[in-house]
């Protein structure tokens, strides 16, 4: 089979594609014919490492935590999934040297592989994973919020969603819209306003406005209910000025800056909480939760991906994926996908 691989960090260029054995999954794992492949930002920070020539856990690794293909075989235990089953992948590399998506066959843990509801289409599949799971465990994590998402868990809610054109604010904007809430989002600019309104966020807002504030309270005079932040350094202030008492702020990533001050007096007069996520750690039961759910929206129509549905495409094939690296890593808008198979 073709596989792509990396044994060194570095910029895309160390990505190579090879020929390796097809191999069988032992007990507790699962042999996926892998059809998409999706292309996160987590996936070429780890190509590139924290410094040049830092060593790598395994001699060398498969890129690709998320994908979505067909199952081919199964070891021993496995038990939700059988052969011939379409399935979708999350955190498929994470402490593993040949699991990721970006090959022809994964083996991977079990607990990694989740069945793709019929009504959903392999690129929807490929698109979950870290952003969809990632947008879930934000929109659950509110003092007096819900622990689950349904239809009905967030109504009432007002939700703002920072940088709603990328994967994980769409998603997040999905999701939540799905569950109930009223969705405020902010962008940077009319292209991508367009893409955050077909995501269906109710109110899409400029966040360079100087009265953005201002525009935010009118739309939710009490503050919102929950903040899903990509870029905690930047958005602070505003976060702060917005939130309502007991209000949550969800924090997944680091754009714009990885050190910011908060004024404690104030945050602890409204009694606001900050929560940090990263899904590598955030637990077993919670990925197993979120992609329950995840499907019942899938089921339900909620997470659709393509330009019309707010998230463009871009695709190349398996042999192209450091061009697939390298168009996520310039933050292209949209989702970035590899065709592996057909």
């Amino acid at each position: 089979m073709k596989a792509i691989v990396y044994s060194q960090t570095g910029d895309p260029s160390v990505l190579e594609l090879v020929d390796r054995p097809v191999t069988e999954p032992g007990a507790g794992e699962v042999r996926v014919r892998m059809v998409v492949s999706g292309v996160n930002p987590t996936d070429w920070k780890s190509r590139r490492g924290l410094a040049p020539g830092e060593a790598l856990p395994f001699d060398e690794v498969v890129p690709g935590q998320d994908g979505a293909g067909i199952v081919e075989a199964v070891g021993a235990g496995v038990q939700h999934v059988t052969v011939g089953d379409r399935v979708w992948l999350a955190l498929a590399a994470y402490q593993r040297a040949h699991s990721g998506t970006a090959q022809e066959f994964a083996v991977l843990p079990a607990d990694r592989v989740f069945a793709l509801p019929a009504n959903a289409s392999f690129d929807q599949g490929a698109s979950l994973g870290v952003p969809a799971i990632t947008a879930y465990r934000a929109l659950t994590v509110a003092e007096d919020g819900s622990r689950r998402l349904h239809p009905g868990a967030l109504a009432g809610k007002v939700v703002l969603v920072a940088g709603g054109a990328g994967a994980v604010g769409h998603a997040a904007i999905q999701l939540a819209r799905w569950a109930g809430a009223s969705v405020i989002t902010t962008v940077s600019g009319p292209a991508k306003a367009a893409l955050a309104t077909a995501a269906g966020a109710q109110h899409v807002l400029n966040y360079t406005d100087s009265d953005i504030v201002a525009q935010i309270r009118q739309i939710a005079p009490d503050g919102v209910d929950l903040v899903v932040e990509v870029a905690p350094a930047q958005n602070s202030q505003l976060d702060l000025a917005v939130i309502r008492n007991r209000g949550s702020i969800a924090v997944y990533a680091n754009n714009g800056g990885d050190q910011m001050t908060l004024d404690v007096r104030k945050h602890f007069s409204l009694n606001v909480r900050y929560q940090f996520l990263l899904l590598y750690t955030v637990g077993a039961d919670v990925i197993r939760a979120a992609a329950e759910d995840i499907n019942a929206a899938l089921r339900d129509g909620a997470l659709t991906v393509g330009e019309e549905a707010g998230l463009p495409l871009h695709r190349v094939d398996l042999a192209h994926t450091a061009d697939a690296h390298a168009l996520v890593e310039s933050a292209a808008v949209g989702k970035v996908l590899i065709d592996v198979s057909l």
